[in-house]
């Protein structure tokens, strides 16, 4: 299968912005449910937004209205718009895709490396 690559990850102030990337291969996951996962240290992995094959969306509780998980329209580019960031929403992030829809369950095949995103209060 192919890769999964995150970028934009970086440094920002409680109350800011960030926007996440994955690049994944069309052709490769274009039937495949994909997501945003995040791992604090300490802490396990847990799931952020997930989109699945027909577009549908689903959310954390703790970023519901503040996060917006998409695809551009070539579908090989995953997103994750952060606003209103929060020092707990500090932690690595993981872009994941599997065949299967397991929502928010960090239970995907295919993972990224990660791309870090640390909010100072």
């Amino acid at each position: 299968q192919g890769h999964l690559v995150e970028s934009g990850g970086g440094s920002v102030q409680a109350g800011g912005s960030l926007r996440l990337s994955c690049r994944v291969s069309a052709y490769t996951y274009s039937n495949y449910c994909l997501g945003w996962f995040r791992q604090a240290p300490g802490k396990e992995r847990e799931g952020v937004a997930t989109i699945d094959s027909d577009g549908r969306s689903t959310y954390a509780d703790s970023v519901q209205g503040r996060f917006t998980i998409s695809q551009n329209n070539a579908k090989d580019t995953l997103y994750l718009q952060m606003n209103s960031l929060k020092s707990e929403d500090t932690a690595m992030y993981y872009c994941a895709a599997d065949r299967v829809n397991w929502l928010l369950l960090p239970s995907y095949i295919y993972w990224g490396q990660g791309t870090q995103v640390t909010v100072s209060s």
